[in-house]
């Protein structure tokens, strides 16, 4: 069972749709205890960093969460739900749930006219690591809808890199946790195998 965090701020329906085409069952939670007896927990997340993390921390989510990823649940963060593990962005004031220390910034139109912002569309991503999400897919290409992107401070919690007028961080993994920038939701086939392997995680070793 998969809980997908319900509290205003992601496309719950999208996600609980992919989840039952791999044959694994998602459930939405709405309240935080639903989360002490997760196996695996996702937080989507679009829109704005304060307003992302607000509900978190009004709803309970956020205490929850931390005492989830302490025990070792495997939490997957998508899109805004990827920044918000980071400590802060530029976006926003608030603190973020601080799990990976590191930033979130805005891509520099400014800089470099020729980048629309925000990147939207299916853009490649390449993996730099043998990250489990990542087991069987061949096109690798997902879609991003985002106008901030994260940096991390340690290179090893860097999962796969996407080119945006330079590379940037498209996805992490470290331990337990596990966050894309782009939306494996909207991605297919790709999205697909995505979700299916985020799913699998420890299953081989139970058996």
């Amino acid at each position: 069972m998969i809980d997908v965090i319900d509290c205003g701020i992601g496309n719950i329906g999208s996600i609980l749709n992919m989840l039952k085409h791999v044959g694994c069952s998602g459930r939405r939670a709405i309240e935080p205890g639903a989360l002490r007896k997760a196996e695996k927990i996702i937080l989507p997340g679009v829109g704005a960093f304060d307003t992302g993390m607000r509900r978190l921390e009004e709803t309970g989510f956020a205490a929850a969460l931390h005492e989830k990823a302490r025990d070792g649940t495997p939490i997957l963060g998508i899109c805004l739900g990827m920044q918000l593990l980071f400590e802060a962005s530029a976006e926003g004031v608030l603190p973020g749930l601080g799990w990976i220390p590191g930033t979130v910034r805005r891509f520099d139109g400014a800089a470099c006219p020729e980048l629309r912002v925000p990147h939207i569309g299916w853009t490649r991503v390449v993996p730099t690591t043998g990250a489990a999400l990542f087991a069987g897919l061949e096109e690798n290409r997902f879609y991003f809808v985002h106008s901030y992107y994260v940096v991390p401070q340690d290179a090893s919690v860097v999962a796969t890199t996407t080119d945006y007028g330079s590379p940037f961080c498209s996805m992490i993994w470290r331990d337990n946790l596990f966050a894309s920038q782009f939306h494996p939701e909207k991605s297919q086939a790709e999205g697909l195998k995505f979700f299916r392997n985020f799913a699998m995680l420890g299953e081989k070793a139970a058996e």
